[in-house]
């Protein structure tokens, strides 16, 4: 078991450094060149040039400088990682069913992300539809935005309860809101919500609170999919929207998210599936 932990933790070692995890990020990863040339040699294995290139390929993308220093590094670890997985297969690990279901699935997922890599190359995102997508979503959010509390309660009966005695100053609506609010999110601010526009709240919440003004509450409680709302408009302001470029990036990732979620069910939907 000993040996089987240990090559555990030299391989993550590997992959953590060298940026092999396996994860979204590694999906638009270009393949690396081969390499040519022996690095070592352990127990008369190979230990091949290429795979130093490749993991140092990987690394640059991340903005880390190639340097000797890190080729050694990762030299070292590849060197490590080979003499212990060759002791694993001496000792019999390689037939452990446990390791060879992890195997099985480590291929499938790399022989997966070299799909997905292609599938997004051969299908770019252009500039023009994230720019698109980008007007769409400023639309959407309107000219203003609001700052907004809100008490969240089950029922319409104890709304309007919470109500009479906001009226009558028996209680806050900030302390009400932190004693009685079903909204874990918000009742430790005494109710309140950051400043969002309406786009971003249920429908019902929102028009209500876009009809009150400054300092008032919503004359009744409203209902929605969650519970029923105490409303307060606190203040509002007009929306200021992040420029385009400072978006183009989250963009570009929910497009790629989109790429590969179809590039999976166009799979799938070929597949015969028993």
């Amino acid at each position: 078991m000993k040996s089987i932990a240990l090559q555990r933790s030299v391989s993550l070692a590997v992959f953590a450094a060298a940026g092999l995890m396996i994860g979204t990020s590694a999906l638009a990863q270009a393949p690396a060149p081969k390499g040519s040339g022996t690095v070592a040699r352990v127990n008369g294995v190979t230990v091949p040039q290429s795979r130093i290139d490749m993991l140092m390929k990987q690394q640059a993308q991340r903005g880390a400088p190639d340097t000797p220093e890190m080729r050694t590094r990762v030299r070292d670890e590849l060197v490590s990682m080979e003499a212990v997985s060759q002791e694993a297969t001496k000792r019999g690990f390689d037939k452990n069913p446990d390791v060879m279901i992890q195997l099985e699935l480590a291929r499938q997922n790399i022989l997966a992300q070299a799909y997905i890599a292609d599938y997004i190359a051969k299908n770019p995102i252009s500039d023009a539809a994230m720019k698109a997508e980008y007007d769409k979503i400023r639309a959407a959010l309107g000219e203003r935005e609001y700052r907004v509390r809100h008490i969240l309660v089950k029922t319409e009966a104890e709304a309007k309860e919470i109500m009479a005695a906001i009226a009558a100053k028996k209680t806050t609506f900030e302390k009400a809101a932190a004693e009685r609010s079903e909204d874990a999110g918000s009742k430790g601010r005494g109710g309140e919500l950051d400043w969002t526009p309406p786009a971003n709240l249920v429908k019902p919440f929102a028009d209500a609170m876009v009809k009150l003004k400054k300092g008032q509450t919503a004359p009744a409680p409203v209902q929605s999919q969650f519970g029923w709302h105490i409303i307060r408009l606190d203040d509002e302001r007009p929306l200021t929207a992040p420029p385009y470029d400072e978006v183009k990036q989250q963009l570009q990732q929910r497009f790629q998210q989109q790429a590969i979620e179809k590039a999976i069910a166009e799979v799938r939907a070929k597949a015969k599936i028993e």
